[in-house]
C-alpha cells in the first residue's frame, strides 16, 4: 500500500526556496514582455479537446489529459501548451484587425515527461505576436525571447535557428505517414532509418533529406544548403530569412551564439515559418522554443499571422542560481503598540518583517535576517545583526 504523501512520477512540490525564486523569475519574465508591449491574459486550464488540440497535431495529443464533463458529457482536455489558447483568444474574443502582442504564465499538464528529469507540470511562460507577417515580427520575438533569458541571468545561451518551410516544401506530395516517420527520424537524427524510409523516393528528394542531418553549423552552412537542397521557393525565402535573423541576433545580441540546424524538428508540429531553440550549458534540451505558427488560428475563424515563443520556468529555474536568503528584519513578539507601529511601517516601505513568536527564536527559515527591531529609549529601532 503506498503512503498518502507520495505523489505521482514526475510531480514534486516546489519548497520555500525554490519557490521564491520561480516567483521572482515569473514576474522579471513578465516584465520584460510588458516592455515590449504585450499584454497579459489568463487563460482556463481546462476545455473542450478541439478547440485545445485545433491545429496542433498528434504530438501534443499525446500529450494532454482527457476527460469527461461532468456537466454537459463532452470530452475536457487539461492544456498540455497555452499557445492555442492565445491564439483563441486573439480570433475569437479580441478580434482586433491590428498587431496584438499577448503574453501568459500558467502551469500545464503533460501525460508523459520530455525527459528523465523533467517535470510533467511545467510553469509555462510565452508570448505572441498576432497580425503581422513581415519578418519583423519574428526578430521582435527573438529579441524578446533572449531579453528574457538575459534578464533571467541564464550563463552562455545558444541560438539555433530553422525553418519548418524547409521540410515541409520537401515532403510535399509524401503521404502522411511517411510524413511522420521522417519527422521523427530528423528529430533523433537517425540516419539509417531516415535512409530506410527515403527508399523509394526520386533522388533529388532522397539526396536533399539525407543531407538535412548534416546541415547545421554557422552561418557558412547557408550556402552549403543552397547546394544540397532543391530551388524551390518556399527553400530559398527560408534560407533568406534565417539569414536576417542570424545577422541580427548577431548584432543585437553579441554574447549570443548563434547557429543552424536545418534539421531540428522538436517541439511543437505546428510551426509554420522560421522557428528558433535557445539552448544553454547543463540541460539537455532548449530552455525556450518559438517561431512562427501562423495556421494555429485558422480553427476558431481568423487565420491570423502568428509568431511568439515559451518557456518552462521550473526548468530555467533549474539553471539559473537564486539569490540566496531574502535579508529580512527580525521583530520580537509583542502587543506594544510602538513595535506594532514600527512592524506596519517597515512592511510599508517593502521591507520583510518576521516576528518571532514565543519559543521559536532559534529556528530557521527561508529569511536571513540581517537587521532586528530592538528598544532603544523607548522607541523601537533598526539595528544590524
Amino acid at each position: 500500500m503506498s503512503s498518502a504523501w507520495l505523489l505521482p512520477e514526475h510531480i514534486a512540490d516546489v519548497l520555500p526556496a525554490q519557490a521564491r525564486h520561480i516567483e521572482e523569475l515569473r514576474r522579471g519574465l513578465l516584465d520584460v514582455a510588458r516592455s515590449f508591449g504585450c499584454e497579459l491574459v489568463m487563460p482556463p486550464l481546462l476545455e473542450h479537446l478541439e478547440s485545445l488540440l485545433s491545429g496542433t497535431g498528434r504530438d501534443l495529443d499525446l500529450k494532454t489529459f482527457k476527460l469527461v464533463d461532468q456537466l454537459s458529457g463532452r470530452t475536457l482536455g487539461v492544456r498540455a501548451d497555452a499557445t492555442p489558447q492565445v491564439a483563441r483568444i486573439d480570433a475569437h474574443l479580441l478580434n482586433r484587425a491590428g498587431v496584438t502582442r499577448l503574453c501568459y504564465c500558467g502551469p500545464v499538464l503533460h501525460t508523459r515527461p520530455s525527459g528523465i528529469q523533467s517535470t510533467r507540470e511545467p510553469l509555462q511562460f510565452g508570448a505572441e505576436i498576432y497580425g503581422h507577417a513581415g519578418l519583423e515580427a519574428d526578430i521582435e520575438v527573438q529579441d524578446l525571447a533572449l531579453d528574457c533569458l538575459s534578464g533571467a541571468g541564464l550563463p552562455d545561451p545558444a541560438l539555433d535557428l530553422a525553418d519548418a518551410r524547409i521540410v515541409r516544401a520537401l515532403l510535399a506530395g509524401v503521404d502522411p505517414v511517411r510524413q511522420a516517420d521522417i519527422h521523427a527520424a530528423l528529430a533523433g537524427k537517425e540516419a539509417s532509418l531516415l535512409n530506410d524510409l527515403c527508399s523509394g523516393l526520386p533522388d533529388a528528394l532522397r539526396g536533399a533529406l539525407k543531407a538535412l542531418p548534416s546541415l547545421y553549423g554557422s552561418e557558412d552552412m547557408l550556402a552549403e544548403a543552397r547546394r544540397k537542397l532543391p530551388d524551390l521557393p518556399p527553400v530559398r525565402a527560408a534560407l533568406d530569412d534565417l539569414g536576417t535573423l542570424a545577422r541580427h541576433a548577431r548584432q543585437a545580441h553579441p554574447q549570443v551564439r548563434v547557429g543552424f540546424d536545418l534539421a531540428d524538428v522538436g517541439g511543437s508540429s505546428y510551426y509554420s515559418g522560421a522557428r528558433f531553440a535557445i539552448y544553454a550549458k547543463g540541460s539537455s534540451d532548449a530552455v525556450a522554443r518559438g517561431g512562427r505558427y501562423d495556421e494555429v488560428g485558422a480553427i476558431f475563424g481568423r487565420n491570423r499571422p502568428a509568431v511568439g515563443f515559451s518557456l518552462d520556468i521550473k526548468e530555467l529555474a533549474e539553471l539559473v542560481p537564486g539569490r540566496g536568503g531574502r535579508p529580512a528584519v527580525r521583530a520580537p513578539w509583542s502587543e506594544d503598540a510602538g513595535l506594532r507601529v514600527a512592524v506596519r511601517r517597515l512592511r510599508e516601505q517593502g521591507e520583510t518583517v518576521v516576528c518571532v513568536l514565543p519559543g521559536h527564536e532559534h529556528e530557521g527559515q527561508e529569511f536571513e535576517c540581517d537587521r532586528e527591531l530592538v528598544a532603544v529609549a523607548g522607541q523601537w529601532a533598526v539595528r544590524a545583526l
